[in-house]
């Protein structure tokens, strides 16, 4: 506990933080592993597992490093015609396929850092979604990958539902502990002192371009494993479905409600997308202007995200990546 003008701030961390995420993390495997939830609800649980990861690596870059990438959908569309060459073109094993989705995203990630790096704000986030609408146009007249007709991904045996849960569960675990483990370090106070103003960092001793380059491969790596794995368990790829801009759309949407720079953010704002994104496939032609009117009004009445208002009216942060936590004084 903290203290700032006499008013105490809550903090659920160390030990306390600990055994709770243990807890939880058991019982969701439990579920997984022993069939207790029907293919249906591990269904609605990969999606939320896979889009924690995704919500994640979106907010370290944009919400913690001030990197606001339009371009992400880049290492899905990557990570999935991976998996799909990898499982049915070369047919090598599913996790071969994954190695190879991180190692050709860590790589244009590496590459593109030399000309992305040099720009910054909106040219920054415009430059990479040109780059994702560039390797788009690629794939769709890429006769090896059957250009726009799509990749099936054909892994033998195919794993069974609880399985893919399970990895998708630790995908998610793994994303959460190192943004947490990251943000506390000393790399990230240089990584929010970049997003408060690079100038002043730099100014302070902090190297730019590494910890740029840093959180950008992390970001790639991890959003290439649970894309790889979205699309074992959806069966195919497409160069619209794997390079299209709505995954963005879709990270920001979850970071936004979630709460932009918080850690606990993505993961409540996952749960939110995946049902409400099930509940308005039946209104198609409304689905995206709902979801835009909900961003509006949470970025209206809720500027922090749900997270962040929470923790701000209660005083008490979950997973907080400050070294220290002050209450606003009122």
């Amino acid at each position: 506990m903290n203290k700032r003008l006499g008013k105490p701030v809550k903090v659920l961390d160390s030990l306390p933080l600990l055994i709770v995420c243990i807890a939880v993390v058991s019982s969701l495997y439990v579920v997984c592993l022993t069939g207790v939830a029907s293919n249906n609800a591990m269904r609605y649980m990969i999606q939320i597992f896979l889009y924690i990861t995704m919500g994640e690596m979106w907010n370290l870059l944009s919400g913690f490093t001030g990197m606001t990438s339009l371009g992400q959908q880049l290492y899905i569309g990557l990570a999935g015609y991976s998996v799909a060459v990898a499982t049915t073109k070369l047919q090598h094993s599913l996790g071969v396929g994954l190695l190879l989705a991180v190692a050709v995203s860590v790589v244009v990630a590496l590459l593109m850092s030399l000309l992305l790096f040099r720009m910054e704000g909106m040219y920054f986030s415009i430059a990479t979604w040109v780059v994702a609408e560039a390797f788009e146009k690629l794939f769709l007249n890429w006769k090896y990958v059957e250009q726009g007709s799509g990749l099936t991904v054909r892994v033998v045996p195919y794993p069974k539902i609880f399985e893919i849960c399970a990895f998708s569960l630790t995908v998610c675990v793994a994303a959460v502990a190192v943004v947490y483990i990251l943000l506390r370090s000393r790399a990230g106070l240089g990584l929010t002192a970049m997003r408060d103003s690079i100038t002043a960092a730099s100014a302070c001793g902090v190297n730019v371009f590494c910890h740029k380059l840093l959180v950008y491969v992390i970001a790639a790596a991890f959003t290439a494993v649970a894309a790889g794995v979205f699309f074992v368990n959806k069966g195919i790829v497409y160069p619209e479905s794997g390079f299209g801009i709505s995954w963005t759309v879709s990270m920001i949407f979850i970071v936004t409600i979630g709460g932009t720079g918080t850690v606990a953010g993505p993961i409540a704002g996952a749960v939110i997308y995946v049902f409400l994104q099930e509940f308005l496939a039946h209104y198609p032609g409304w689905s995206n202007i709902i979801l835009g009117a909900l961003t509006i009004l949470v970025i209206f009445f809720m500027p922090k995200g749900i997270m962040g208002t929470l923790q701000e009216k209660l005083g008490f942060e979950v997973f907080s990546a400050k070294r220290f936590s002050f209450a606003k004084h009122k």
